[in-house]
Formats: structure tokens, sequence, C-alpha cells
């Protein structure tokens, strides 16, 4: 069995990796796709790639953005969304965590919010709010709260949310960003099933009658819904549910990230949602030595995944 920092560390590097692999398959159908033992950092020859010229290994806006909110929180010591909104625009204008220092991959909601920040919109409240607001943006960042996090549930739920506000307003996604981070910590926490007490700490945390409440009930883990198939889209709900669905599979981590990016769309994201869950379950050692090895940028997040497990050590 990994040990708690090995299930760190894979978190981590689960998100990343999952990134990595997906960038070249991103925006096709899952027809378009070749089979799950041919996908690999390098597409397979004659595949039409998406995002041609970025060198195989390296992660997206997905990683980055994630790496953004875990220096963050290391270098504060708390959530500091101010900082997070200066980070995330570093890396729009100067590639600031984004490998080689480059920008290839923006999302419209994240551009959006972004120029709202820029223009002096406090952090809390530049991400668009709206209904079709709900892109995944905030939940593939995420991650890193929850390895990070050492306050109580309610703590780790809100702070969750706080950090969706500066892309991603809508409590949509807020919700989904609070409902992967506790799945998360009952993962680290060694739960017989961490899905189902993720979703009865949200229940318990946010009652009847709460706009967060209603958000979980009618939309993110409606029961009529739990086994419809995800689709692997861009909607922050599709994404939850498809990288779940991946993981409950009972794959291993190579299983888990193949099995996301078969779903095609948006594949960089669930990959990474999903590969960070893998990563926490597996842990680091249970990823590929292959992808390990060759995942570009190493000189970034190794420096803040010592940091990380210097903070978490008892």
């Amino acid at each position: 069995m990994p040990t708690r920092e090995e299930r760190i560390s894979g978190g981590v590097y689960g998100l990343l990796i999952g990134d990595a692999l997906g960038v070249p398959y991103e925006f096709h159908s899952p027809q378009q796709l070749p089979a799950a033992e041919a996908i690999d950092f390098e597409p397979p020859a004659g595949f039409e790639r998406s995002h041609d010229g970025v060198p195989p290994g390296t992660w997206s806006d997905d990683g980055a953005h994630a790496l953004c909110l875990l220096d963050s929180l290391l270098y504060h010591g708390h959530l500091d969304l101010e900082d997070l909104g200066r980070r995330l625009v570093n890396w729009y204008e100067w590639g600031y965590l984004a490998v080689d220092g480059k920008v290839f991959d923006v999302g419209i909601q994240t551009s959006t919010a972004l120029a709202h920040f820029r223009a002096g919109t406090p952090a809390l409240m530049s991400g668009p709010k709206g209904e079709r607001d709900n892109g995944n943006g905030s939940l593939m960042r995420v991650l890193p709260m929850a390895l990070w996090h050492q306050g109580d549930d309610a703590k780790l739920a809100s702070d969750a949310m706080a950090q969706s506000r500066v892309t991603h307003g809508h409590m949509r996604s807020q919700a989904c960003c609070a409902v992967y981070c506790l799945w998360a910590r009952r993962i680290l926490e060694g739960a017989v099933d961490p899905w189902a007490d993720a979703l009865a700490t949200f229940r318990a945390l946010y009652p009847e009658g709460l706009e967060a409440r209603t958000e979980l009930d009618t939309y993110i883990a409606r029961p009529d819904a739990e086994d419809t198939p995800g689709n692997g889209t861009g909607y922050v709900v599709d994404c939850l549910r498809s990288a779940r669905q991946c993981v409950a599979a009972g794959r291993d981590y190579e299983g888990v990230v193949k099995a996301a990016i078969r779903l095609g769309h948006d594949t960089d994201t669930t990959a990474a949602v999903a590969g960070g869950i893998a990563g926490l379950i597996h842990g680091v050692q249970g990823i590929p030595e292959r992808w390990r090895s060759a995942l570009r940028g190493q000189e970034l997040v190794e420096p803040l995944v010592k940091k990380l497990l210097a903070h978490v050590r008892p």
C-alpha cells in the first residue's frame, strides 16, 4: 500500500501526467481516437494531434493552474484569492508555471475572468456567474487544495468553493470543487466508499434549502443520474461525473487516464481530474515510470512537491 506521502505526490503527478497525456487528443470525438493501448504522450502515426508543435509530455493550462494554486497556498499558508488571481494573470501573460513558459490553451471563461481581474474586479467576484458559465476550469486546478489543507471539512469545502470564484463564479462550479476535494480527502483517510462519504459530508455541511445543496441534488449528484455515462465534455458536472466513473471502474492509474481520454472532447481536463484521484489511490509509484520520466517541466513541480510534503508531515 502506498504511504500518505506517496499518495500526495501521486495526486500532484497524477494530475499533471493525466493532463499531459490528454493534450494531443483534445477536441476529438471518441470515434476519432486511437484504441486505449495506442494512447501515449506521442500519438500513433497518422493521428491528427491537437496543439501541433507542443512537445509530448507537456501539461496545459490545467496543470499550470493547479501549480499556481499550490504555490500560492504554500507561500501564504492560507488561501489568498488576490494572490491566486495575480498568479493566474502571470501565467496568462508570462507563462508562469507553464512548461517552457509557453501558454497554448486558454478557456473562454478563464480568459474573461482574468480580464475582469486585470481591470480591477476583486478576485472573489471576477469569475462569470451565469448558468452557462459552468466550464471545468476551476475543477481542473483544485486538487492541491485538498492535499495542502489541514482544516476541518467545512473549511476545506469553503476554500474549495472560494478558489473557484476567481474564474468560475456559479454555485454549480463551486459545489463541484468542494465535492471533489472532500472525495480526495476521504481517499487519503482510507474511507471504504470515499465518493459516498464525500456526498454525505457535503449534505451535512449544506442542508436542504441552501443554494449549494440544491445544486448538488439537482445537477451534480441526482440519484437518477448517478449511473449516466460521462461524455468527457467541458461542462463541470460532466467532467466530475466522467472522472468518477473512470475511477470507479477499478482500473489502475494507466487504465483510469486512458479511459478518461477515450471519452474524447476535453481529454486533458478529464484525464487531469481523474488522474489526480487515481494518483491518490495508487500513489506516485503506481504511475507508469515511462510517463513519470518523460513528463516535461519537472524543474517546476519537484520543488513544490517537496514543500508540500514538508507541510503535511506530522
